[in-house]
């Protein structure tokens, strides 16, 4: 069987697919512009969404995918103060959870973050990421 990819809805012609549109829908729920997140990471986000969750991602999980996002980009002071305290710390338990799992959907959004260059630099530091 083929695998469905989040394509840009063929080139453009026909809109954006609606897996990218939650997706950005969601990053601007936790106050990260979907602007500000490149389309090569939103469609990676995309993809390995669908890889978790059989094809089939909902929209709280787009929404999950965007707060660790939102926390790596904004920092936790800036998602801390459009998001609250509770999910800020919501978001450092996962990030912990993530450093001992490497191989879970958040320790793969977190090294696309890394790698991609949208950490926060205080969040870099302070978790002490580092990219090749």
């Amino acid at each position: 069987m083929a695998r469905s990819r989040p394509f840009l809805g063929v080139f453009g012609r026909f809109g954006r697919s609606e897996s990218l549109r939650t997706l950005d829908k969601a990053l601007r729920a936790v106050d990260l512009h979907p602007n500000l997140v490149p389309e090569a990471v939103k469609l990676t986000v995309v993809t390995l969404l669908m890889d978790a969750h059989a094809e089939d991602p909902r929209e709280p999980d787009y929404r999950h995918a965007a707060e660790l996002l939102g926390y790596c980009a904004l920092g936790a002071d800036g998602f801390t103060v459009a998001n609250g305290e509770q999910a800020a710390s919501d978001a450092e338990r996962r990030i912990e959870a993530a450093l001992a799992d490497e191989e879970s959907l958040d320790a793969k959004l977190i090294l696309l973050a890394v790698h991609s260059s949208i950490v926060h630099p205080a969040i870099k530091e302070a978790w002490q990421f580092e990219s090749d």
